[in-house]
C-alpha cells in the first residue's frame, strides 16, 4: 500500500487535538519521514506559529507512525510510547502557520523496549529543529 494511502490514525495512539503528523512520506526498518501542516488551530500553536513543545511532539509522533508502520496496520493495537529523555534539542526557527514540516527520524539503537533516535525538521529545505530521543514503548493493553 502507498503511503499516501495509510491513515495516519490506523499507525499512531494521538487523537485530535493531538495529532501532529499528517501522512507518512518514507519508512524502512531504520527510520522514516512524513509531512504536516501547520494548522491555525493547532493546540501547541502560539502567536501564529508551533510552538517548541509542538516540534518535539511532532519529532516523537513521526517515531511513533515508524513504529506503528513496523508493526503493520489492522488487527494489531497501536503500541504506546512514552518520550523517556531529549538530548541536544536544538530549536532553529519555528514555524509560522500554513508551514509544510518534513520530518525525518532515524533509529541510532534499540534495547528491548527502548528505541533511540534521531530526528530533524525541516520546512522550506531549511533545518527548524533537531534533536535525540528516547522512547520507552509500553507493553501494557
Amino acid at each position: 500500500m502507498p503511503f499516501s494511502e495509510i491513515d495516519i490514525l490506523s499507525i499512531i495512539p494521538q487523537r485530535a487535538p493531538f495529532v501532529m503528523v499528517d501522512q507518512l512520506t518514507a519508512c524502512d526498518e531504520m527510520g522514516a519521514k512524513s509531512v504536516f501542516l501547520v494548522r491555525k488551530e493547532n493546540i501547541l500553536v502560539r502567536e501564529g506559529k508551533l510552538s517548541e513543545a509542538g516540534l518535539v511532539e511532532n519529532i516523537a509522533q513521526t517515531a511513533a507512525a515508524h513504529s506503528g508502520w513496523l508493526g503493520g496496520t489492522g488487527e494489531k493495537k497501536t503500541q504506546i510510547g512514552y518520550i523517556g529523555d531529549v538530548k541536544n534539542l536544538e530549536i532553529y526557527d519555528l514555524p509560522k502557520t500554513n508551514s509544510i514540516l518534513e520530518t525525518q527520524v532515524k533509529v541510532k539503537n534499540q534495547i528491548f523496549d527502548i528505541t533511540v533516535i534521531e530526528g530533524k525538521v525541516t520546512c522550506e529545505g531549511k533545518l527548524i529543529a533537531e534533536c535525540e530521543m528516547k522512547i520507552f514503548i509500553s507493553n501494557k493493553p
